[in-house]
């Protein structure tokens, strides 16, 4: 399990006082960078070579609202990984343990000239990590 911790800054809240929706994205953001580094493969790594992974979809469902100085943990999980399509899985809860939002984000991974990267063949201990990881939810 990997967990990002998170403080909802000022800026992040309108007028109400409430957290923008748009900042879970953001966050989800945050996650992935923490996860990626936490296993290994931080983005630097990954664009050295050559690869970039693009978001190709993101679900939210917001739960709760959060609003400025909440600590809020992003737990983060691989829900699923193929040869060029990764799916992660997040469960973002504040101090009190309130669940705050789940949310689920897929990506693709291509090269500087747009081809699909096949993580399986090309970078299998990058793919195996995150089998790995996947297998442990």
């Amino acid at each position: 399990m990997f967990i990002c911790k998170h403080e909802v800054q000022y800026y992040e809240t309108d007028r109400m006082g409430i957290t923008h929706h748009s900042n879970y994205v953001r966050w989800m953001e945050e996650a992935r960078t923490f996860f990626l580094r936490e296993i290994g493969w931080p983005y630097e790594k990954i664009e050295e070579e050559g690869i970039i992974s693009p978001v190709t979809s993101i679900s939210c469902d917001y739960k709760a609202i959060s609003t400025f100085a909440d600590e809020i943990s992003i737990e983060i999980n691989v829900k699923s990984v193929k040869s060029a399509k990764l799916s992660f899985v997040y469960h973002m809860v504040n101090q009190n343990g309130v669940s705050v939002c789940t949310a689920v984000s897929e990506h693709s991974f291509l090269s500087k000239d747009g081809g699909f990267v096949n993580l399986k063949r090309d970078y299998p201990s990058f793919f195996n990590l995150l089998k790995v990881q996947s297998v442990m939810q």
